[in-house]
């Protein structure tokens, strides 16, 4: 049974690191999910209460990260609130628009369209769409690397 929950968790867990790139998958949830599905099939006897703690707070932290990076990079480069929607409607759009690579350059695209539509000049559109984009990715990375690190954690409390 055990090789089933961690080859189970594994599989999962890979999924939920991809999933950290893909516009609505909760890949934060999944690997929760899959740690979780380990426990159940396992008898709850691998991972320690106190590893559980951490990954609610990486949860938390990866919330965080999420909620705030893209406007970081936005307000930091002069972004207006319509250069913000603009790259998150883009970026739903880029899930139909030539997936995968949509989801990475159709935000920059409804950012600028945003900028544009709000009245700001050539310039400003483009300084203002590519600070979420900088914000969007620096956003990834770090939710790419919590998630590295709860699986890390998981593994190692179950191997």
């Amino acid at each position: 049974m055990n090789a089933l929950a961690d080859g189970l968790f594994v599989l999962l867990w890979l999924v939920g690191l991809i999933g950290t790139f893909v516009p609505f998958l909760p890949a934060t949830l999944i690997i929760l999910g899959a740690a979780l599905i380990h426990e159940l099939l396992v008898g709850f006897s691998q991972i320690p209460q106190w590893l559980w703690i951490t990954l609610l707070l990486l949860t938390a932290l990866v919330w965080l990260v999420d909620n705030t990076a893209g406007l970081i990079g936005a307000k930091r480069y002069g972004a207006s609130r319509a250069g913000v929607w603009g790259s998150f409607l883009g970026g739903v759009a880029g899930i139909f628009v030539l997936p995968p690579l949509g989801v990475f350059f159709m935000p920059f695209v409804g950012a600028f369209a945003g900028e544009l539509i709000s009245g700001k000049s050539l310039d400003t559109a483009l300084r203002g769409a590519w600070g979420t984009v900088v914000g969007m990715l620096g956003g990834m990375a770090g939710k790419f690397l919590i998630h590295l690190v709860m699986g890390l954690l998981v593994l190692r409390a179950i191997f």
